[in-house]
């Protein structure tokens, strides 16, 4: 990459992929991340906030302000994925608690002072629950004017996860998603289409896992948690995760999208949380005969190259 690094800021709920996210971005030299902003999803809020100190401290990271956000969904209880994450939310790996401390401002100060304070327009990293990202936007939307582009974590084009149609992080707070929505900047949607299927290779993770390097141990017990379908095997593949998001942000040429209109369900029931993407060809009879729907569009990820994000992802964690 030339010329000056992305300054970026990630929202998260570090998080198992979260984690292997901030590992990456730190390192990357093309990236300039001058935020990391904390939401309630793969645990709680205070946990997601030790655990990203935690990731930091272990990769040997800058000193990159860290705030505290929301405790709960706009309107939704929480409802953690700690079934997925662990109790502690990173696996249970026995990290030990992390020296460094959160800033005194809450997240949504600290999104605010450093979008506009930033020379150069901001890219934001959404990898958890829209929660943060709404309440900013609600809050302060002066900000839209120093955003570059939104690149989040989030939805599906097909098969959920929480339910049959609705991926986590949507589902857990439809209405600040439907928000993020109307932010009206570029966006790109790294749904689970593409999240499921960058996979790095049972050599490489147990490669990892052997290194003597503290911050590649992380690493590699970070993806082999990431498989529940091969967890008795001692060299299991990992999924990078969230770490894509942050991939695409560096090379989105290693993303195949299309600009479509995307919606989200916000009725009650089994469509809840759904991203609705539009990928007809032409308007239907609802819009022949009611005219037709404000949709946002969003550069929505339909294809990965595999290969190339590993390779990126493990050149930049491995590197001097």
């Amino acid at each position: 990459m030339t010329g000056q690094p992305i300054p970026v800021i990630i929202d998260c709920d570090t998080g198992v992929d979260d984690a292997l996210a901030l590992l990456f971005a730190v390192r990357h030299p093309g990236l300039d991340v001058r935020a990391i902003t904390c939401v309630a999803g793969n645990t709680d809020v205070d946990g997601v906030v030790r655990n990203t100190l935690t990731v930091l401290e272990q990769a040997g990271a800058g000193d990159i302000p860290v705030a505290r956000g929301a405790e709960r969904p706009l309107i939704e209880p929480v409802r953690t994925a700690r079934h997925v994450h662990g109790q502690d939310g990173m696996g249970d790996l026995g990290l030990p608690a992390p020296t460094r401390r959160p800033v005194d401002v809450d997240a949504v100060t600290l999104l605010r002072r450093e979008i506009l304070a930033s020379p150069r327009p901001v890219t934001l990293i959404p990898t958890a629950p829209l929660t943060n990202i709404a309440l900013l936007l609600r809050t302060y939307p002066e900000v839209v004017r120093n955003i570059e582009r939104i690149v989040f974590m989030g939805g599906a084009v097909a098969t959920g996860n929480a339910t049959a149609v609705a991926e986590f992080n949507v589902w857990h707070d439809p209405e600040a998603a439907a928000i993020l929505l109307t932010a009206g900047v570029p966006m790109t949607m790294y749904g689970l289409d593409v999240f499921k299927e960058v996979l790095v290779p049972a050599g490489d993770v147990q490669r990892l896992r052997a290194s003597a390097d503290p911050r590649l141990r992380l690493a590699g017990e970070l993806l082999a948690h990431r498989d529940p379908a091969t967890s008795g095997d001692p060299t299991p593949t990992g999924g990078l995760g969230d770490a894509g998001a942050v991939c695409a942000v560096v090379d989105p040429g290693g993303l195949t999208t299309e600009l479509l209109p995307v919606e989200v369900s916000l009725a009650p029931g089994a469509t809840r949380g759904q991203t609705i993407v539009d990928r007809r060809p032409r308007p239907g009879e609802s819009e022949i005969h009611h005219g037709p729907r404000e949709q946002s569009l969003v550069d929505v990820a339909l294809g990965v190259d595999v290969d190339r994000y590993v390779k990126l992802w493990l050149t930049v964690v491995e590197g001097a």
